[in-house]
């Protein structure tokens, strides 16, 4: 039997990189996870990214480490309050502050090399261009832009071993379709945790852009969040 393909999935241990990963691994791939511990105040989705990449069988996962925080410029990794809402509808589309500046393509980079040395040529990454807070590192053109670069930039790509393909699977998907075809897939949304201002106790807000948005997709298909399910929307 042929050995199975390798993919680098990029797990935050939310609900779109989680989606992602039992989609990559649904495809055949042999997964490989990589999460990050970048300088973010709810570092608790790191332990759901663990949970998560046990559950769904990833080959390996790592959490590497590096320090956004030392540059500050977003209320994920610097002293600046998340913003709260009454309801989705209030999540606006301009750049919020929890846009950390170049995430995105830090991520993708170390994915790059990870993918580099496993002899692999696919990396899975969630970002959706629907249903998102207005990051400009989730919009399809920045994606096929990096994709072009990466080809250019590694001793595998210029020898030709390797060509660097970025699946976005979720690209196209609301909320709700991403939900839908991930319990298609089986996964347990109780796993995971999308949070950006979780209480002492790691129970998410229900309130930051990230729970809104997550909750309104449970909701439109008539289920109620499981990271909710035990307190009241805004309960902390």
């Amino acid at each position: 039997m042929a050995d199975r393909q390798k993919a680098v999935v990029l797990l935050s241990g939310g609900l779109d990189s989680t989606t992602v990963l039992a989609m990559a691994a649904d495809q055949g791939y042999d997964t490989y996870a990589l999460s990050f511990r970048y300088g973010q105040r709810h570092t608790v989705e790191l332990q759901a990214a663990e949970k998560v990449a046990a559950a769904l069988g990833a080959t390996k996962h790592v959490i590497a480490d590096i320090n956004l925080r030392a540059f500050g410029g977003s209320a994920l990794t610097d002293d600046i309050p998340v913003p709260h809402h009454a309801s989705a509808d209030d999540v606006t589309q301009d750049i919020p502050v929890t846009y950390v500046p170049a995430r995105n393509t830090v991520f993708l980079s170390f994915a790059l090399a990870w993918a580099e040395t496993l002899g692999s040529s696919d990396v899975f990454i969630g970002v959706s261009a629907l249903d998102y807070s207005g990051y400009p590192d989730c919009r399809p053109e920045y994606i096929a832009a990096f994709e072009a670069m990466a080809n250019l930039a590694t001793k595998a790509g210029v020898e030709g071993t390797q060509h660097l393909k970025i699946h976005t699977p979720l690209i196209d998907l609301t909320k709700a379709q991403t939900i839908e075809a991930g319990l298609k897939l089986g996964v347990d949304y109780g796993m995971t945790h999308s949070c950006y201002d979780p209480s002492p106790e790691g129970r998410a807000c229900g309130t930051c852009d990230s729970c809104l948005l997550r909750g309104r997709g449970f909701a439109e298909l008539g289920l109620t969040d499981p990271a909710l399910a035990d307190h009241p929307i805004g309960a902390r």
